[in-house]
């Protein structure tokens, strides 16, 4: 009895570990769009800020 009380408890300590990972819902087409288009926004307003600081630069 003691065994499967064991056994038992290491089961539910596995389950609990990778039930979070498996939780996650897959993202929809929707949110990866939206995903992309923020990433690409930022990027490209690094790359806007940058050319305009090397912009100031230059002209001084």
């Amino acid at each position: 009895m003691i065994r499967n009380d064991a056994n038992a408890r290491h089961l539910r300590e596995a389950n609990k570990a990778f039930k979070a990972t498996s939780s996650e819902k897959p993202m929809t087409d929707y949110a990866k769009a939206q995903r992309s288009l923020q990433e690409n926004r930022e990027r490209l307003k690094a790359e806007r800020l940058a050319r305009e600081v090397t912009a100031k630069d230059t002209s001084k």
